[in-house]
């Protein structure tokens, strides 16, 4: 997704001005849905439970955290997951394509969030706009999965799924209304129907009482040492920045919260926004040299083959409330579909 719009931040004339758009766009979204729930439109099975990982806004909500701290609860049970994602942003997405985890994998390929999941979780990652093919791909060729996570995959329901997980960003949901003229990929009331809710900051009490009954857990993210893309084996703290200028760089959904987080380690932060998912080329990095250049690990994973020495990463985990896990062991014990 490219940056969105300024008007989605709050129901002005603009975004009002194409509200007809908006209602079909919310029309045929509720008819695909009910289709799908009532078993009009078949959802494609598959041998192993499936569990999504998604929201129903457009842009970064902290999905990708979310799905490295899913992968280490799964594995301390003894599970064996998998992983299928759009690939979005990369040209083998209609594939569907086995994404190659070592150092020569392209992002510009296979994608930004699937290369960096695939390195950094020694996962199977398939990719493919075809959800359920890609996943049959993955099984295929690693029989060993036993469970299949679905990075960012709330709306392709053709895919049957036996946990559905929404990452919620208050931040993201906008004006609430739907694209275009907001970001909402499906109403709020959505929310109420999934087994869990994850909330990325505070979520105010209006938006709590349209998600009903479902289980919701704070999440936040983490961040505490700098890895240099130049020497991978090379770490610091923020301390080593202090008093220096530095430039930070984000391609992801709410650049901005990047930002504060470098701002809140101490950090005298010139910031550089790009596009979500933007296609990172060595032009991007030529400026400042000697300067301290800032990023996230999805924009790493594009910089890596042409960074300068100057150039840093901070990985972030996901930490979650504990008893986030509960109710999704239960429908994994259980073993329906949800609906």
């Amino acid at each position: 997704m490219k940056n969105a719009p300024v008007f989605w931040r709050k129901r002005s004339w603009r975004a009002a001005s194409i509200l007809p758009a908006a209602m079909l766009f919310r029309g045929l979204a509720a008819l695909r849905y009910g289709l799908y729930r009532h078993g009009i439109l078949r959802r494609e099975q598959l041998p192993v439970p499936v569990i999504v990982i998604g929201n129903v806004a457009a842009g970064g909500s902290g999905k990708t955290p979310v799905v490295f701290w899913l992968i280490e609860e799964l594995r301390k049970l003894g599970r064996h997951p998998g992983i299928v994602s759009r690939g979005y942003g990369g040209r083998a997405a209609a594939g569907p394509h086995l994404v190659v985890a070592g150092p020569g994998s392209s992002p510009d390929f296979y994608g930004d969030e699937p290369v960096m999941l695939a390195q950094q979780t020694n996962c199977p990652v398939a990719v493919g706009w075809d959800r359920p093919a890609a996943a049959r791909a993955l099984l295929a060729a690693h029989p060993e999965c036993d469970v299949i996570i679905s990075d960012d995959g709330l709306q392709h329901y053709r895919l049957a799924r036996t946990v559905e997980i929404a990452v919620v960003d208050e931040a993201a949901l906008g004006n609430c209304w739907p694209l275009p003229s907001g970001p909402l990929r499906e109403p709020i009331a959505r929310l109420a129907g999934v087994d869990l809710i994850l909330a990325h900051g505070e979520l105010s009490p209006r938006l709590r009482a349209q998600m009903g009954a479902v289980p919701v857990a704070s999440m936040r993210l983490v961040g505490e040492r700098f890895r240099s893309l130049a020497k991978p084996d090379e770490w610091c703290s923020a301390e080593a920045f202090t008093g220096k200028k530095v430039h930070a760089l984000a391609g992801i959904g709410q650049p901005q919260r990047f930002f504060d987080q470098l701002a809140a380690m101490g950090l005298d932060v010139m910031p550089h926004p790009f596009p979500d998912h933007h296609h990172y080329r060595a032009a991007d990095l030529d400026f400042a040299p000697g300067e301290i250049k800032l990023m996230t690990s999805k924009d790493a994973v594009k910089c890596s083959a042409f960074a300068p020495p100057d150039a840093w990463e901070l990985p972030v985990r996901a930490v979650i409330d504990v008893e986030a896990i509960t109710p999704i062991l239960e429908k994994l014990d259980d073993g329906r579909q949800t609906a």
